[in-house]
């Protein structure tokens, strides 16, 4: 076949393993056609077809991010962006910058609080959580709510509250929690997990218009990243939006859409497994929840966090809920995509897993665990063993070391365990679960191979430096592994004859500089399906 389009000149790493490197790639439509030196790949070339010279760049596959939230990602490009913001006064100054502009009794909404950073509310304050009243101040006469950056927990006003309908006698739902004031009683304004559902029937789902918009919002920053494909974690608005956008030939991501367990019923008696779709928009799992989080130390333990002798965190599901829901999708032929972030979560959802595989349900499913954060070492063969895909996310790991160790102690040597589950034969698959947080691809390779954050934190070998990746193993992850865990090894996932032509070309070769100087490479070109969607003119021009 003659290729429509050839660059040639490059340092191009195509995570196959039949031919690893090559100077030229050749590409036909949408596809790959051949891979080698500059001689063997430009006799491809058809009378009309257009060369580009990389000269001397690196070119990788497309990264896949396996877990984010891409509607809401676009949806908060528009609200109160708190991420990284150092202390409380600084973020109450922003909420209140956002009050001054809008209109009495509107509601103000953001995300990505995180008062582990505050002084305020640091290690010596035993990171306390913020308050109702911090808001009240600020912002009097509306209702405001704020989701921590890791979605599971939630910061109300007195003004949210009291249109919510919480009081001091109102219970939480199981799997959520209302924290209160040991003194007066009162909600404090903090919500966890399913009790932030108080909070959210209050609010209109964006209308299939509004989602569209936001997810064409979203593409470009993610084109800019480097992502050719994203498995993202919502319901059915998303999965609505993203058909619109397809339709209308407007869709430039390669989408990988779970079904919210709350669904679950729906998609079986409408007939839908794994793998319905095609290569721009299918169906990958059902997304089901285990426990809480980390920071809102609602994660699932098999021990008390430390220095809270009565806290295990906050499972949301029971054993036995587990095992049913898991072994009713896998009958039905749907994958389990588990949310679990504690050691006993992660047990509970693999035990759950093998019930399933022992009585014969959905041979060949490709079940996975999300997040997988921290894992006994007794559990971590058992990813293998049960052919479990760890969807893991290296960022969190130099987000949250220092809370990590304050709340899980000498236990996180087995936290955020690349290294352990790989060498235990597990499947990772990498993501960024933005808008937690950033999308940015080399921030999570960066994170993976050196466990140390921009600044150098904590010193030269890492944290917990025996868990760090080599920069090949990292981009598998993202690319080879995110094709494994969605079920399309055969179509992506590395560059190769006759895969998708999703490539992104790189400002430097990762491969071999200072794992420190991954950050400061810059992605001068995202491809999808032989179509360059970022840096085209850079590129050809």
């Amino acid at each position: 076949m003659q290729a429509d389009l050839i660059l040639y000149n490059g340092n191009i790493h195509t995570m196959d393993s039949a031919r690893p490197r090559g100077q030229a790639i050749a590409i036909a439509g949408y596809r790959v056609v051949a891979v080698g030196s500059n001689d063997e790949v430009r006799a491809r070339r058809a009378p009309t077809g257009k060369m580009v010279d990389l000269r001397g760049r690196t070119v990788v596959p497309g990264f896949t991010d396996s877990h984010l939230h891409f509607l809401s990602y676009g949806i908060g490009l528009k609200e109160i962006e708190l991420a990284g913001v150092p202390t409380l006064e600084e973020a109450l100054a922003l909420i209140a910058a956002r009050a001054a502009e809008t209109p009495a009794g509107q509601w103000l909404t953001g995300r990505g609080w995180d008062h582990t950073l505050w002084a305020e509310a640091g290690p010596q304050a035993g990171y306390a959580f913020p308050t109702r009243q911090d808001l009240d101040r600020i912002a009097p006469e509306h209702p405001v709510f704020l989701r921590r950056k890791c979605g599971h927990a939630g910061w109300a006003n007195s003004r949210a509250l009291e249109l919510a309908s919480i009081t001091s006698e109102t219970p939480a739902p199981f799997g959520g929690a209302i924290d209160h004031d040991p003194v007066t009683g009162q909600p404090t304004g903090i919500l966890k997990d399913v009790a932030m559902e108080l909070m959210f029937r209050l609010f209109r789902e964006p209308s299939l218009d509004e989602a569209t918009a936001a997810i064409k919002a979203a593409m470009p920053p993610a084109h800019r990243a480097g992502l050719v494909g994203v498995h993202t974690m919502e319901g059915t608005g998303s999965f609505r939006a993203f058909q619109a956008l397809q339709a209308a030939g407007e869709l430039k991501l390669r989408i990988t859409m779970q079904i919210p367990e709350e669904n679950l019923d729906a998609a079986i008696q409408a007939g839908l497994r794994s793998g319905f779709g095609n290569e721009s928009l299918r169906i990958g799992g059902v997304k089901i929840f285990s426990d809480g989080a980390l920071g809102a130390r609602t994660a699932y333990m098999l021990k008390p966090f430390e220095g809270e002798p009565g806290n295990c965190g906050l499972p949301m599901a029971t054993p036995e809920h587990l095992r049913e829901v898991v072994g009713k999708a896998s009958r039905a032929g749907i994958a389990a995509f588990v949310h679990a972030i504690g050691d006993r979560a992660n047990r509970e959802v693999l035990d759950a897993v093998e019930a399933s595989r022992r009585a014969g349900e959905g041979s060949g499913l490709r079940h996975r665990i999300e997040h997988a954060q921290i894992v006994d070492p007794d559990d971590m063969p058992r990813f293998a063993e049960l052919g479990v895909i760890a969807s893991m996310q290296p960022i969190h790991a130099t987000q949250d070391m220092l809370v990590a160790d304050a709340l899980w102690g000498k236990r996180s040597a087995h936290a955020y365990a690349w290294r352990s589950l790989l060498n235990a034969g597990a499947v990772l698959a990498f993501g960024s679960d933005s808008p937690v947080e950033d999308l940015n691809v080399m921030m999570g390779i960066h994170a993976a191979v050196t466990r140390r954050r921009p600044d150098g934190t904590p010193g030269t070998d890492g944290w917990y430096d025996e868990q760090r990746l080599t920069v090949d193993e990292a981009i598998y992850a993202y690319t080879a592994g995110a094709a494994y865990a969605s079920g399309e090894e055969i179509i992506k996932g590395s560059l190769a004859p006759g895969k998708l032509a999703d490539l992104v070309v790189l400002s430097q070769d990762i491969f071999t500089v200072d794992p420190m100087a991954i950050l400061e490479t810059e992605v001068l070109g995202t491809m999808v399906g032989g179509e360059w969607v970022y840096g085209q003119e850079r590129l050809m021009g």
